[in-house]
């Protein structure tokens, strides 16, 4: 018969627990946000901004003031800040205000509405600039951290992941930006302008569109593209492109427009107006004609004809392919420099 031993009750000890600490359970990616956050606050900027309204009679010369916010990252200790052009464009008061509470005032240094990007700068020295990653690299599902302000809400963070590349967005000037990044971090007004950024802290987007009312559908202007206007606007002050001064229609198969004009194909752009002393009208395009080629590059809508019309066109001698009713023929045309309040080379979209 087994004899059971008796632990006097003074002599039995209670096992001690030892809980892990904060830093220990922290995961990978709680690390990874943390991290990058800790990386790009010092470098994002809240970008208040001032418009100047005439309203009113002339006799009181009445003038209101209409305020907005937007985002915005340093990307030289010098104080350059990379911004959305709808955030700053037309703006007659800009301020930047940083984590630590320190606002400076900035000045527009160049602005692109057609990649919806901008350049301010503000007076200052020593500041931290963010790192930029290769946007070229990313896959979709990468984790992304998106930094901003919206709502004025200081240093605002959100994550998600690359939902899809190679997205297509048209800006308010009507041109369509390829290469875009879309995520599902979300965003809100005010984000506009802010970096999207990888679990190293690397910038590889400005954050630009949100698709309203979905949720979780925003876009970011990939870093490759905002490097290079950047870079331009800071040497130039703008990113120069080549018009022909033509207004007109994207045909599509099956469209009232091939029927009610007796056209002889069924996509190109359909030119509907010229614009005075253009390279248009100087090279004979006339309303009514249908643009089926450009140089060697066949045109089946305007957004083909927008991608080739780039600074190397400017004053350069191109073959233009019509169709005029039922007749093929070649027109040289030598387009013109693209300022950025023309109206005229604006392309009106049938879908």
């Amino acid at each position: 018969m087994e004899t059971l031993v008796q632990i006097p009750p003074e002599t039995y000890q209670t096992p001690e627990i030892v809980l892990p600490s904060d830093d220990e359970i922290l995961d990978a990616y709680s690390r990874a946000v943390i991290g990058a956050a800790e990386k790009l606050s010092p470098s994002v900027v809240n970008v208040e901004v001032v418009h100047k309204l005439n309203r009113g009679s002339s006799r009181l010369n009445a003038a209101r003031e209409a305020r907005g916010c937007g985002s915005g990252f340093v990307f030289t200790p010098d104080g350059f800040i990379l911004t959305n052009s709808h955030v700053v464009r037309h703006a007659s008061k800009i301020e930047v205000a940083f984590s630590d509470g320190k606002k400076l005032p900035a000045a527009i240094i160049g602005d692109d509405p057609y990649t919806d990007l901008a350049v301010i700068k503000a007076d200052a020295s020593g500041l931290a600039p963010v790192c930029f990653g290769d946007s070229k690299s990313i896959k979709a599902g990468q984790l992304v951290i998106a930094m901003g302000n919206p709502y004025g809400f200081q240093c605002t963070i959100t994550t998600g992941v690359v939902s899809a590349l190679g997205r297509s967005l048209r800006t308010d000037s009507g041109r369509l930006v390829d290469g875009i990044i879309q995520t599902d971090a979300a965003l809100n007004p005010g984000n506009s302008g802010g970096p999207l950024v990888t679990s190293r802290g690397e910038v590889i987007g400005v954050n630009t569109a949100i698709i309203y009312p979905a949720q979780g559908i925003c876009f970011a202007i990939p870093s490759h593209v905002a490097r290079y206007v950047a870079e331009k606007l800071i040497k130039d002050g703008r990113i120069r492109r080549s018009c022909i001064g033509i207004a007109g229609f994207d045909l599509v198969p099956d469209s009232h427009l091939i029927k009610s004009w007796d056209l002889a194909v069924d996509k190109g752009v359909l030119v509907i107006g010229v614009g005075d002393n253009s390279p248009a009208e100087k090279c004979g395009l006339t309303r009514g004609d249908v643009i089926v080629a450009f140089g060697d590059q066949e045109i089946a809508n305007g957004d083909d004809l927008h991608r080739l019309l780039t600074e190397e066109k400017i004053d350069a001698k191109l073959t233009l392919t019509v169709m005029r009713r039922s007749e093929k023929i070649q027109l040289e045309v030598m387009p013109a420099e693209l300022k950025t309040e023309d109206a005229s080379e604006l392309l009106t979209v049938e879908r």
